[in-house]
């Protein structure tokens, strides 16, 4: 408790959810490590506004949200918090109570993972609880002060026409993907997408071979990358890299910053696909493991 109030812990009503993407767009900034952005909560959108609405825990105090945390799994939060409390003793107890307690709603029992911004007092104190270092990640930053070179291939900007190529390609790209027209019509429809564009790269026969997702928190603050894939069967032909570019020159249109994305540091295929399209790594994070 500080200053008499103590932090809540909620769910938000679908009608809240415009109201979570906003302070998620305050919290980024170019100069801080990166956090869960806007646009992860609408990638997550695709599922439908009630489901995202049932994913998302907010901690408020005085009627002010301080952190969030995105359920983006049975196992897996990823915790956002306001930069000016990033190091609060209270909150970060606080958060570290509610995560490891499983009748607190927040993570169930047994093996399970947060994300939390490096630095954030919160990872220390769910150290002292037992939790470990995880699986290990590379973020990664293009300045967009500067004009992006066009790519290569045809870029494609993503029409609800259309939305079918998007989805297609999507599953093409990663195995076990449930990603569907009507799941591309349910991100579209969330307020985070007013913001965003679906790009797909067709190479010169004309096919579809490789798509990104591009999402702004506004004019100057950094935009994020997710996802991006490449058809499975058209890898190893420079596709990634030029529907990275095209990423980062349609963020920098819609005003950004720069482009940031992350990656698991295992997948040395993305990384350096990333750094091809002039991606800087930043300092490699964990998120942190509590054993089953």
């Amino acid at each position: 408790m500080i200053g008499g109030v103590t932090f809540l812990l909620g769910t938000p009503e679908v009608d809240g959810l415009s109201a979570v993407a906003h302070v998620l767009r305050a919290w980024q900034d170019d100069g801080a490590p990166e956090r869960p952005h806007p646009g992860d909560l609408g990638w997550f959108w695709r599922f439908g506004a009630e489901a995202t609405a049932r994913a998302v825990r907010t901690w408020s105090r005085g009627g002010r949200v301080l952190a969030m945390g995105l359920l983006d799994g049975p196992d897996l939060v990823r915790l956002a918090i306001a930069p000016h409390v990033e190091r609060d003793e209270e909150l970060a107890r606080r958060l570290a109570e509610d995560v490891t307690d499983p009748a607190c709603g927040v993570l169930g029992e047994g093996e399970a993972y947060v994300e939390a911004p490096p630095g954030a007092l919160v990872r220390d104190r769910l150290a002292e609880r037992g939790w470990v270092p995880g699986e290990a990640w590379t973020p990664l930053r293009r300045d967009l002060a500067d004009p992006v070179p066009a790519p290569g291939p045809r870029i494609e900007v993503t029409t609800p026409d259309r939305a079918w190529v998007r989805a297609a390609v999507q599953r093409a790209s990663f195995d076990g993907s449930t990603f569907t027209e009507d799941r591309w019509r349910a991100m579209a429809a969330g307020a985070p997408y007013a913001d965003a564009r679906c790009l797909v790269a067709h190479d010169r026969q004309g096919r579809a071979v490789a798509a990104a997702t591009v999402w702004s928190a506004g004019p100057g603050r950094p935009g994020l990358l997710e996802p991006m894939g490449v058809h499975r069967d058209h890898r190893g032909q420079g596709h990634g890299r030029a529907i990275v570019v095209a990423a980062a020159a349609a963020l920098r249109e819609l005003g950004s910053s720069s482009a940031v994305v992350r990656t698991p540091s295992a997948n040395l295929a993305a990384v350096a696909t990333y750094a091809s399209a002039g991606f800087q790594r930043s300092p490699e994070t964990r998120d942190l493991r509590r054993a089953p």
